[in-house]
Order: C-alpha cells, then structure tokens, then sequence
C-alpha cells in the first residue's frame, strides 16, 4: 500500500512522479533539485545556495509526514561536478548533525533544469509504542 505525499512547501513535481510515496514505515522522497518552491525556478546563487534550498525542499517533504533529518536512513547525492564535494559535505553535514545516514555520491553530466546538485532521500518513521491490553478478563 502507498501513500502519495503532496507540500506546498517543496516544489511541485515537475514530470510524472509524486513528490514522495509513503508505504508503512518509509518515506521515499524523490530527488529534489534547488528549485524554488513558491517561483518553480532554480535558485540563483552558488553551489552551497543550491545545496541548501535541496535541502530545505527535503526538510518540508519530511516534515509533511511529521519526520526530520533523524528519521533519513538514505540518501543519494548528484553532482555535475564533483569538485563541489567538499562545499556540499560541509552544507550537507550541518543537516545531518548526529548519526548520520548511509550516503551515495556520484557525478552526472547533466541535472534537470541544469541545476548543479540533486539529492533524494529515504526516511523510516519510528516503530509505535505496543499498545497495552488489558486480557484479565
């Protein structure tokens, strides 16, 4: 069973795909490229802009489903250069402050709407608490 997950707050999908699909547990975001939520268009700006407004649109898109940063278990990360490692591990890395999740990296030759960086994410939402029965009769 899935759930498709619709914000306002990330950009709108800009092809035949659902911004997220939640099935049980997990919340399988696709790829997000700095686009501008409101606007549709790439943010203007450097590497480490870009990397934040990806990152931003992720944070809404988990926040729709009551999760956060703690609750990424993947990601994968795009570049079309990778000479932007260092200054989109540094941006990454003040998201992801403690136990960090299992990560890809890898260089494309192109991105969607020539952005500079796409990441997409895999969250998992935490176990409920058992609910206590009380059987004595």
């Amino acid at each position: 069973m899935k759930k498709i997950i619709s914000t306002n707050e990330a950009p709108a999908a800009i092809g035949p795909y659902s911004q997220a699909v939640r099935s049980g547990r997990f919340l399988f975001c696709s790829g997000q490229i700095p686009l501008d939520p409101k606007s549709g268009q790439i943010v203007p700006g450097d590497i480490a802009a870009q990397t934040r407004r990806v990152l931003d649109n992720i944070a809404a898109l988990l926040k729709a489903e009551g999760l956060t940063f703690d609750n990424v278990v993947k990601t994968t990360i795009f570049l079309t250069d990778l000479g932007d490692f260092q200054t989109v591990n540094e941006i990454y890395g003040s998201y992801f402050k403690q136990n960090p999740p299992a990560r890809s990296t890898v260089q494309v030759s192109a991105l969607p709407k020539n952005a500079n960086v796409e990441i997409e994410v895999i969250a998992v939402a935490e176990e409920a608490e058992p609910t206590a029965y009380d059987t004595s009769g």
